[in-house]
């Protein structure tokens, strides 16, 4: 149902975007956003983990280099019967972790040198398991176009406040041009963040289930959120937050203006259903 869910919003998502280049553009806009559409979406298929990696100065990791989180990796990708995912530290005080690729062979899973500083081997297991539960549940990429759709409306609308001073046409015909693009210059990106919102956080709560099913440790999972949760507050990281649905917990929720708009469910509830989860017994 999660799955069905995730791909109406997608379609809605794309729906709004090639809708706002209609009433930018009329015919030629829609057909433009349409193009736009598809090549975005080819683009974050092919380089979308290249670019969010790059975007964190993410270093690929061997056993080698740290045998801990690499050993840690390896036995939740067995547990979750996912090929072995590449392995990436974050050099970034504030913990965090999060996962990218187009697909379960083409994964990679990353951690902040704040989160293996911070977590127990227990904590970090069911983290990683949490990771690849977005891998399983092949929730990734869905995201990331999501992600790259939505900024895609927000420049379509910054550039609508200009078109009423560039735009052609009969006096009477811009009158009811302008109140339309200023319409969409205001409404577009509330819609755009609406949507990208319910997309993630409806499959934090998915991942969580997954992970805690994987890693068999939802109390873990749980006290590891409650602990990300307590540290970003503290210090948030400082980040695009066109990427901040990416990671486990919301790396900007120590921003006032920006918790209202959190991509990710409240950690509180997320701590609850594990809860319930390690109750159930499943």
């Amino acid at each position: 149902m999660n799955g069905i869910k995730t791909a109406l919003l997608f379609i809605v998502l794309t729906v709004l975007f090639i809708s706002i280049g209609y009433l930018v553009g009329g015919q030629g806009g829609a057909t433009f956003a349409f193009i736009m559409a598809l090549v975005m979406n080819l683009g974050a298929y092919w380089f979308s983990d290249k670019i969010v990696l790059a975007t964190y100065r993410a270093r690929e990791i061997s056993e080698q280099d740290n045998p801990r989180l690499f050993g840690i990796v390896r036995q939740v990708a067995q547990m979750a019967g996912l090929p072995m995912p590449k392995v990436y530290i974050v050099p970034n005080p504030t913990p965090n972790a999060f996962a990218t690729g187009r697909n379960p062979r083409h994964a990679a899973v990353a951690a902040t040198q704040g989160i293996l500083d911070l977590l127990d081997d227990d904590e970090l297991s069911a983290v990683m398991a949490h990771e690849l539960g977005h891998v399983k549940n092949r929730d990734i990429l869905v995201s990331t176009i999501a992600a790259t759709i939505a900024g895609a409306i927000s420049y379509i609308a910054y550039m609508a406040h200009w078109m009423p001073f560039i735009g052609g046409g009969d006096d009477d015909d811009r009158g009811g041009n302008v109140i339309v693009l200023l319409l969409v210059a205001i409404l577009a990106p509330i819609a755009a963040m609406l949507i990208q919102m319910a997309i993630s956080r409806q499959r934090e709560y998915g991942a969580d289930r997954t992970g805690a099913q994987i890693s068999h440790k939802p109390r873990a999972l749980g006290s590891a959120l409650a602990k990300l949760h307590n540290m970003n507050l503290r210090m948030p990281m400082h980040n695009n937050p066109a990427t901040s649905h990416m990671f486990i917990v919301n790396p900007l929720s120590g921003r006032s203006f920006a918790s209202l708009f959190s991509t990710h469910p409240p950690v509180e509830d997320r701590i609850a259903k594990l809860e319930e989860y390690a109750r159930s017994g499943f």
